[in-house]
């Protein structure tokens, strides 16, 4: 698969065999960050519905661990956003405009904030 080229766009991109490896490395990483957090999301609601004191201090560390993990998933996404948008340029600098155009209509970059 390495060194390939796949056409997988409606408008006949070609997306390179390294490219899409790396996409499928980091859409597992996130599947695996997203069925931990599914994991630690009910340990969180057995500790609270307990209301044991332990537990519900053990919650403050899970819920840490929670967010750094979902952090972690948007850093991924923002990755592999940003390595998308480049292999596209790459792939479409036969365009005058510079704008990857999907259905005709021009990209717009969303800004999120800080």
């Amino acid at each position: 698969m390495e060194g390939e080229a796949f056409s997988g766009l409606a408008n006949g991109t070609h997306i390179d065999g390294k490219i899409l490896q790396t996409f499928h490395k980091n859409f597992d990483q996130v599947q695996n960050i997203l069925d931990q957090n599914r994991l630690l999301i009910n340990e969180i609601n057995q500790n609270h519905e307990s209301k044991i004191p332990d537990n519900l201090s053990r919650n403050v560390g899970l819920i840490r661990e929670l967010n750094n993990n979902i952090r972690r998933v948007v850093d991924l996404y923002a990755d592999l956003s940003s390595s998308f948008t480049k292999s596209m340029d790459g792939s479409s600098e036969g365009d005058s405009s510079g704008a990857l155009r999907s259905g005709g209509k021009g990209g717009h970059k969303r800004n999120r904030p800080a």
